[in-house]
Order: structure tokens, then sequence, then C-alpha cells
């Protein structure tokens, strides 16, 4: 029994060694998919009063008003869609953004701007851009599909008091400004606490942070979050409130005509 006991030991030790990777693989992209689930998924809907604070490197400020909603179908990791409705500031005012979300392809995103009464497609090569001026891009709004990535857990470590799984996100095509990224997310809940971008030579170029967290009606949800930009200097603080889930949004105000028209009931 004693050696039995010995070979398997070993055996086991060996397989590890062996491969370690594919191990790690199954084990981020589990983490990963419950990450997905925790920030961009919770309840059937989602809606939230956004401000987005704009700061240059000088220190100069602009704030962005917003209401945002989004609508789940399916299970987590399938179809969703979102709708922005801006208040503030006055270049903005009345703009709004949609996004059709699907599993496995890109996203149809659409703009909406007032000034020239035209809706415009946001081209598939363009979700990386600027996100209205911020730090975030159209793929950050509404989130990366897990497939387009090789996700890799690479350590565990604490941010604060709070235990973290750290996963290696490698997009798997060349059509991102970035060659990898780390993301933090918390073993409590899944939610990201923190994401470094990593640019083609290697160095650190963007840092998300959620800056607080609170429970809305059972959910942890971000309610506040930060993107910088170390290159540049410029940052982006976003805060949420009048947060709330499952308030049954209407399928059809994900359409072109309330793109032009957005119902008050569903963006005040």
């Amino acid at each position: 029994m004693k050696r039995f006991s010995v070979i398997s030991i070993g055996a086991i030790v060996a397989a590890l060694l062996l491969f370690p990777t594919v191990l790690f693989a199954a084990t981020a992209d589990e983490i990963m998919k419950k990450s997905q689930a925790a920030f961009l998924y919770p309840g059937k809907d989602f809606k939230a009063r956004v401000m987005m604070k704009l700061i240059s490197k000088g220190g100069q400020e602009r704030v962005r008003e917003m209401t945002m909603l989004r609508k789940n179908y399916g299970e987590v990791g399938g179809n969703q869609k979102y709708f922005i409705y801006f208040f503030q500031p006055a270049d903005v005012k009345d703009m709004t953004f949609m996004v059709y979300k699907y599993p496995g392809r890109d996203a149809d995103r659409w703009l909406f701007v007032p000034a020239i009464n035209m809706v415009r497609r946001i081209a598939a090569k363009d979700k990386h851009s600027s996100f209205v001026g911020s730090d975030f891009t159209y793929e950050d709004v509404s989130g990366r599909n897990l497939e387009d990535d090789t996700h890799t857990l690479i350590k565990e470590e604490k941010i604060g008091p709070k235990d973290c799984f750290v996963v290696k996100n490698t997009p798997k095509a060349g059509d991102v400004d970035y060659s990898y990224k780390l993301s933090w997310v918390d073993k409590a809940n899944f939610l990201p606490l923190k994401e470094e971008y990593y640019d083609r030579r290697g160095e650190l170029y963007r840092v998300f942070s959620a800056d607080e967290v609170k429970y809305v009606k059972g959910f942890p949800t971000v309610t506040k979050r930060t993107m910088k930009n170390l290159q540049s200097g410029h940052t982006t603080e976003v805060s949420y409130s009048k947060t709330d889930y499952n308030i049954g949004i209407d399928d059809s105000l994900f359409s072109e005509r309330f793109l032009k028209q957005p119902p008050k009931k569903w963006i005040e």
C-alpha cells in the first residue's frame, strides 16, 4: 500500500509539471466566465444614471451625464442589448448609443447624432476607439467576448483586504491595441477589481479600477470606476446612481425609432 501511494503521488506531481498550462487554462476560463456573469450579466435587465468625468493631464475636467439601460436575452454570455442616452454637455445632448451584442461574433453598434439627424453605424474596426472622448473604448462599454482571448491564471494576490485571482487575457487576433491584459478578479464575488492593459511593446498604458462596490437587489455592483491612460495622462472617472435591476425594459426600446426619439419613461 505504501509503495502504491508513493507511485500515485509521483504520477500526479509529474502530470502537474508536464501540463500546468492546460490545468490553469481550464480554471482561468471558468474564472473569467463567472467574472463576466457578475460584471456584465446580473439580473434580467439593468438601468443607471451615469456621470462620466473626463480629466486631462493638466487637471481640466469635462462631465458627461447619461442614462444606461441593458437587457439580457438567454443565458450568461448570450445576447444583450444596450441603450445609452446623453443629457449633457450641450455638444452631446440627445445623442444616443445602442449595442446589439452576440456571443462569438462582433457586436452591432449605432450612434445617433442629433446635430445632423443621422444614425451612424460604428464599424467593427472602430470598437477600440474612444467612447465619446473618454479613456473607455466602445468595446469596454458592453464588454469583450470571452472567446476572443486566451485566459491563463498566473497567480493569486490581494488588493487591499480582498483575495483575487490574477488572470492574463491574451487576444487571439491582432485587431486590438494591446498585447495582453491582466485582470484581478475578486474571489468572493468575481467582480474585476483591477485591469492592466499592456501595449504591443509590453508597456503598461491603461489601468482600470473598481473604486466602489455596492449591493443592489442582492447583486454586487461596481458603482464607481476609473480608467487611466498612463501614456497620455488622461483619466476618466465614472459613477453610477439610481441603479436598478429587473425593471422590465421593453424590447421596443432597442430600435432605430427610439434612437431618434427615446421614451422619457426609460431615460429619466
